[in-house]
């Protein structure tokens, strides 16, 4: 072990998942994540029970974590943990954790943007290509469905954002709308894999410049099933596979086209994709065969890094480390929190 190492905790606990991770420098060495299913039964995370849930778990996370590394809490050179975008409830228990950790151990503390982290997964040291920059990165989760142009680490700036819904949140409400469970998105994926996705047509929203919009693809979504119920009850059923893959189909449309005029305007061709939605296999599959199309360098993280994890909150505190940008005990949650906000 070189004196020179940095070697961080990082707590992740913005929503219904509590993830704790050591890293070494940029290299991940424990990346434990700790999932609730109780929130299965109600079709959706509810935050009350989210924020119980991790109080549950945190200790024994961030115990795994360390152990699994193979370091002590006294080899800790910062603490860091989700600031936000989050469910409040949850991030005041990863907060309220890493304060007191770093207090009692006198090491910096590290507040981070959740979806800074999830741009930054590229630059962690698994053997993975690592973009160039600048680059542009298409962020897709359930909350959050963004075209970010990343220039340093720690300069990020959105230049398309959602003007209504996320595109995470369409996938789990259509897979609601087709009485799939939660959460829906990696079903509509397995189901699409035996369907055809030219098989319906739904609307796509006309907006300009590189925003995005999904509510009226909900809406269209919903309206054509509802009318094809009146005519056969058993129509979801019988076309499944076909619905899942044209609806899956409409949305890679929808990220593809804007991203496509983001990367010609402004003259990038590294490309990556980021957030939970990213691990769906044909927007992972569509990046690669339309990147080629455009003579694009593209960059995907490993499914692990995709979904909420606290690896991607370690490696952006990393560098937030290099800059001495700490937090001090006042830093609170934040239920909003814009990418490059400080």
């Amino acid at each position: 072990m070189k004196t020179s190492d940095i070697f961080i905790l990082a707590i992740e606990s913005s929503c219904d998942d509590t993830s704790a991770a050591v890293l070494k420098n940029n290299t991940v060495l424990s990346n434990i994540v700790a999932s609730q299913k109780i929130h299965e039964q109600f079709g959706g995370v509810v935050p009350e029970l989210a924020s119980r849930a991790h109080q549950q778990h945190i200790v024994v996370v961030v115990d795994k974590a360390l152990q699994d590394a193979g370091i002590s809490k006294q080899e800790l050179s910062a603490i860091a943990f989700t600031q936000g975008p989050g469910l409040v409830g949850s991030l005041i228990v990863g907060a309220s954790f890493a304060k007191a950790m770093a207090m009692a151990l006198n090491i910096p503390l590290i507040a981070v943007n959740h979806m800074e982290g999830h741009v930054l997964a590229h630059l962690i040291n698994d053997g993975s290509p690592i973009p160039n920059f600048p680059f542009l990165c298409l962020t897709i989760s359930g909350g959050h469905t963004q075209i970010v142009h990343v220039e340093s680490p720690r300069k990020m700036t959105v230049i398309g954002s959602t003007i209504d819904d996320a595109a995470g949140e369409a996938f789990d409400k259509t897979a609601k709308i087709l009485g799939l469970p939660y959460p829906g998105g990696p079903l509509i994926d397995r189901h699409a894999k035996l369907g055809n996705p030219k098989a319906f047509q739904f609307s796509k929203p006309k907006i300009a410049g590189l925003d995005f919009s999904f509510s009226g693809l909900k809406t269209s979504i919903l309206y054509t099933l509802q009318k094809a119920e009146k005519e056969d009850p058993d129509f979801i059923e019988k076309n499944l596979n076909d619905i899942c893959a044209s609806v899956q189909s409409t949305i890679s449309e929808i990220l593809f086209e804007k991203l496509v005029v983001a990367a010609r305007d402004m003259g990038i061709q590294e490309i990556s994709i980021a957030g939970g939605v990213s691990a769906n296999s044909f927007i992972r599959s569509e990046l690669e065969r339309i990147g080629s199309l455009h003579g694009w360098k593209t960059y995907i993280p490993q499914f692990q890094y995709c979904t909420d994890n606290a690896a991607m909150i370690g490696i952006s505190a990393y560098y937030q480390y290099l800059n001495q940008e700490f937090a001090d005990q006042t830093a609170s949650p934040r239920a909003r929190m814009p990418v490059g906000s400080r």
